[in-house]
């Protein structure tokens, strides 16, 4: 069986290959057989195989999503049947073409584009779990956030949207403000500081109380600066790899909390099925769509890691 493993954790271009591995055998008990036909190369994948997020000892399978088909389901199986399309568990070591998993952990796909499917594994329950952990939002309420165009940012506007919540969405990009503003964004603004006093005078009196980084850098003092009092910032990504730039003046004076968020936390292990399946219909209905810049098949997984490095989603291909 054909499996993308690294043999030491560091560089993915110099320790990730495609291997035979043992295939994993029959379901038991409350158990189901997945044949992986797309996975999503994040830039979560390349911190993970860096050893940035700990893991088994090395050589080992890698991978953290996963979309397939059921091949084989164990006894006392009752949810998921043969034939049907599932996500792998998140964090579950997904790069190989045949992987086994609990039952409990999966739910069947509604008919939608694979490609998209294949990206419900943990953008939309991030993006979920952002808007509902953090601060008690109602509907009307605002929530501001850079990086909009990422696919945890295009999830966020389509889950945002379904439970009633407006959004204001940064970009670095001008391009990118009318494709974002299609894709449901109420608000969307170039990234620069011109875009507080912008955004302000079109949210008028009412509060901003959820702001949600991935940039970091002087891109997070906008969002500071959009923010009301006793609101909180949330961080879960780096984009620019730069230290967040926060004024302690605005954090004190606002009251301002700030936290970190990784999906991966236990905390949240037994949020994520609820997630993906409250973002699955979005996704069948063309609601929550992200762009797919390339396909690899898992023998040119040195062109997907060179490519995600540049920039777009990458899936690759197991099929």
């Amino acid at each position: 069986m054909r499996a993308l493993q690294i043999s030491a954790y560091g560089n993915p271009s110099d320790v990730l290959h495609l291997a035979d591995v043992p295939s994993p055998g029959a379901p038991g008990k409350g158990e189901v057989l997945i044949e992986i036909e797309l996975a999503p190369l994040n830039k979560h994948d390349l911190l993970f195989m860096g050893g940035y997020f700990g893991g088994p000892a090395a050589p080992t399978v890698v991978g953290n999503e996963g979309y397939g088909r059921v091949a084989a389901v164990g006894p006392d199986v009752e949810n998921v049947k043969v034939g049907d399309r599932v996500l792998a568990p998140v964090l579950s070591l997904t790069w190989s073409e045949q992987i086994l998993a609990p039952a409990k952990t999966l739910f069947a796909l509604p008919a939608a584009d694979p490609l998209q499917l294949a990206q419900l594994g943990s953008n939309p329950p991030t993006a979920a779990l952002l808007l509902s952990e953090y601060t008690d939002l109602k509907p009307g309420d605002w929530i501001v956030q850079n990086g909009a165009n990422s696919g945890v940012g295009r999830s966020l506007i389509a889950i945002a949207k379904k439970r009633g919540f407006r959004t204001i969405n940064l970009v670095r990009r001008d391009e990118l403000i009318d494709e974002m503003k299609q894709a449901g964004g109420d608000i969307v603004l170039k990234d620069d500081p011109a875009s507080v006093a912008k955004a302000v005078q079109t949210v008028g009196k009412d509060a901003i109380r959820l702001a949600v980084d991935s940039v970091g850098g002087g891109a997070t003092d906008t969002l500071i600066q959009l923010l009301s009092d006793r609101g909180v910032l949330v961080t879960y990504a780096a984009a620019t790899g730069q230290p967040l730039a926060i004024n302690p003046l605005q954090l004190i004076g606002k009251h301002l909390t700030v936290k970190g968020f990784y999906l991966g936390d236990y905390d949240y292990l037994s949020k994520v099925l609820p997630a993906q399946i409250e973002a699955a219909p979005l996704i069948a209905s063309g609601a929550l769509r992200v762009p797919v810049a390339a396909v690899y098949p898992i023998a040119k997984i040195k062109d997907a890691l060179e490519h995600v490095q540049q920039g777009g989603k990458v899936l690759l291909d197991f099929s």
